[in-house]
């Protein structure tokens, strides 16, 4: 292999590690934790397939993905424009699109917005 190519993938691998805003949250510093941004769902295509912490991905289940979030924390999402809430347990890892903080089963969805709405802008808090 090419050592310029060689050097060109090991510098975009460090480039894409900085990128990243933090590593993930502990369990003890996710009490207080909040943040605002978009979130969606996930299409159903998901339905039936492993989250990252090894369970079965549940339309139905009030769960969600977050990106530094501990498995099993439980979360409020309240929808900024209708003050609507839910709370959802943390049971994979996402979103991977620029500017959303979270993606809710569409049964959480639902509970705060319309499906139709598909991104709406929420915050995201921990709860006890």
């Amino acid at each position: 292999m090419n050592i310029k190519l060689v050097f060109l993938m090991m510098a975009a691998f460090s480039i894409g590690l900085s990128a990243c805003s933090a590593g993930p949250i502990s369990r003890a510093d996710a009490p207080g934790f909040s943040q605002e941004g978009e979130a969606t769902f996930y299409a159903d295509k998901f339905q039936g397939r492993l989250t990252a912490s090894g369970e079965r991905f549940n339309q139905q289940a009030m769960t969600a993905a977050h990106r530094r979030l501990p498995f099993g924390v439980k979360v409020r999402v309240t929808n900024l424009a209708n003050h609507k809430s839910t709370i959802v347990r943390i049971n994979d890892r996402g979103p991977f699109v620029s500017g959303r903080v979270i993606d809710l089963s569409k049964s959480a969805f639902r509970r705060i917005a319309n499906i139709r709405a598909g991104v709406v802008n929420v915050k995201v808090e921990v709860v006890d």
